[in-house]
């Protein structure tokens, strides 16, 4: 016991010395400390950047378990395994491969459908988090780089999953893949070439599941976790972004801090995420190969849809109607390159940009630290809810052949139904939504103006009745009242350029309708306060 005590006495004592070492080349204790002190505001909307990190973990722990028994090879071979239905079949390696993780593997079949689940958790809770940092406007000055970060995260997302969910060679996966070699091939000029690069020669070529294989467990994942850490770096460095609330101003940051409380409670978050990918896991199947069967270039089934994150692009290829150009002896394939290549394009092009574009439109340098509320913003929030509905009816229309036949309508039909929804539906969403963002403005509005309605009625002297009404808490006034409500763009006049009147135009467009809170000289002076620029009102700090 006595020589055990002084081996440990002599670790730490060597353990201190290495830390005192190292600190003194590098500010260790320093930085340690700032982080530990390091402020997170507390709600709810903040963890779902969290749940899309944790389940990227997930998928870091199963995918390095599955490398050790998946074979991306497409040599054929006869199907020798348990699973009976498929015995004696010539398969290829790499689905011979995904049937013996599935059923001659302990917990193999676990381990996949987690990996499966937790790909789906991590696109949907980056998507979500992107629609939480655009509605409250986090993607402004000075978050724009990380925006731009989360956006290419997305992308790098979704070419994950579709290069693992094409992995299997099963007959849905095969059935994608031969669906992504026209996409490729419908690229004017270059497309052919590009096709026969990645796929090694005509359809179905001999190399593209190696090299899927490759970029699903190295090149994307290493890009993946590499702009995870610049992401995670830049919210540390730029601050948290946080909701209006008494003590909580454009200056500083309010919350938890990270030891013991917020690394506590994230800590529980990524345990919850591990169990919920687990359970699902373990009762609901997904991917299930051996029902698809092998990939037969020749065979597809009726009702094959990809995974929801690029249903979308399935959805605008079915509602593209056939048109094609010769043009100097190269074939456009209109109703293949428009939905399938010239749209996400755009998508990602108008995501990348968006931030450039308010911040054109408003005129607006400053730094803005408080979230706004989506309320508060009708035209930006009408415009993100017209996406939303463009990518639910396309979600939709990718399935158009599964509803006919369930609901015993005509596939014609329901094709010129989404055509129209796709192009009404969003106008219509923009235009309700503006309108009951200004109606909840003019609501809180009356609630400044006359309180809260308590349900009690008073019967005056004069015989009138009225319900009694009593004054809004200082925390909700807070919130309705510390708010920025930046204003249009003055007009230039016809005299000058054709840009900036177009910038003034679409600056009124943005923010002339609004309803004023009734405030007092007073009371805008010190929003403005709460309001002001860190850079020019004061110093950053964190409680």
């Amino acid at each position: 016991m006595l020589r055990q005590r002084r081996a440990r006495a002599k670790a730490r004592q060597a353990a201190f010395q290495a830390y005192v070492v190292a600190d003194r080349r590098a500010p260790i204790s320093e930085l340690a400390g700032q982080l530990l002190r390091k402020a997170f505001p507390d709600h709810w909307s903040f963890l779902l950047g969290e749940i899309a990190l944790y389940s990227l973990v997930v998928l870091v722990l199963t995918g390095s378990y599955l490398t050790l028994y998946f074979d991306p090879s497409l040599a054929q071979v006869t199907y020798s395994g348990s699973y009976g239905p498929l015995q004696g079949v010539l398969v290829s390696k790499a689905y011979e491969s995904t049937l013996h993780v599935s059923f001659d593997v302990r917990g193999g079949l676990l381990i996949r459908q987690m990996h499966h689940w937790a790909a789906l958790v991590f696109v949907a809770a980056i998507g979500v988090h992107m629609l939480r940092i655009f509605f409250t406007g986090a993607f402004r000055r000075p978050r724009e780089l990380n925006w731009v970060i989360g956006v290419t995260l997305f992308m790098l997302a979704l070419l994950e999953g579709f290069c693992g969910y094409s992995l299997p060679d099963d007959l849905l996966s095969g059935t994608g893949l031969r669906t992504a070699n026209t996409i490729v091939m419908s690229i004017p000029v270059v497309g052919t070439y590009l096709a026969l690069f990645a796929w090694g020669g005509a359809y179905p070529g001999t190399v593209l599941g190696q090299r899927l294989y490759i970029l699903h467990v190295l090149f994307v994942p290493g890009l993946l976790i590499a702009l995870v850490a610049v992401h995670l770096f830049l919210v540390v460095y730029l601050k948290h972004t946080q909701w209006a609330a008494p003590g909580k101003t454009n200056r500083n940051v309010v919350g938890q801090p990270m030891y013991p409380s917020f690394a506590v409670r994230s800590t529980g978050l990524s345990l919850m995420v591990f169990g919920v990918t687990a359970l699902l896991a373990g009762v609901a199947q997904i991917n299930p190969v051996w029902d698809y069967g092998p990939y037969v270039t020749d065979q597809v089934s009726t009702d094959a849809q990809p995974d929801w994150y690029v249903g979308f692009l399935e959805g605008a290829l079915r509602l593209m109607p056939a048109a094609e150009t010769d043009i100097a002896g190269h074939t456009f394939m209109w109703n293949v390159l428009l939905p399938a290549v010239v749209l996400p394009a755009l998508l990602f092009a108008l995501l990348y940009l968006y931030p450039v574009f308010e911040r054109w439109v408003t005129g607006d340098l400053l730094e803005h630290h408080l979230c706004d509320r989506p309320r508060d913003r009708p035209v930006r929030t009408g415009l993100g809810v017209a996406g939303i509905v463009a990518y639910a009816v396309l979600l939709m229309a990718g399935g158009n052949d599964v509803t006919a036949f369930l609901f015993g309508f005509s596939v014609n039909s329901l094709t010129w139904l989404f055509r129209i929804a796709l192009v009404v539906g969003p106008v219509v969403a923009y235009l309700v939504t503006r309108r009951v963002c200004l109606a909840l403005q003019l609501h809180e509005r009356h609630l400044y103006q006359e309180g809260v309605e308590t349900g009690v009625v008073r019967q005056d002297l004069a015989g009138g009745m009225a319900e009694r009404h009593t004054g809004l808490d200082r925390a909700r006034r807070y919130r309705l009242l510390v708010r920025e409500l930046p204003r249009p763009l003055k007009a230039p006049g016809r005299q000058a350029p054709l840009r900036s009147r177009l910038r003034a135009s679409l600056s009124s467009w943005y923010y002339r309708d609004r309803v004023e809170p009734p405030t007092t000289a007073e009371e805008r002076l010190q929003i403005a306060g709460r309001t002001a620029d860190p850079v020019a009102g004061g110093v950053d700090a964190e409680e």
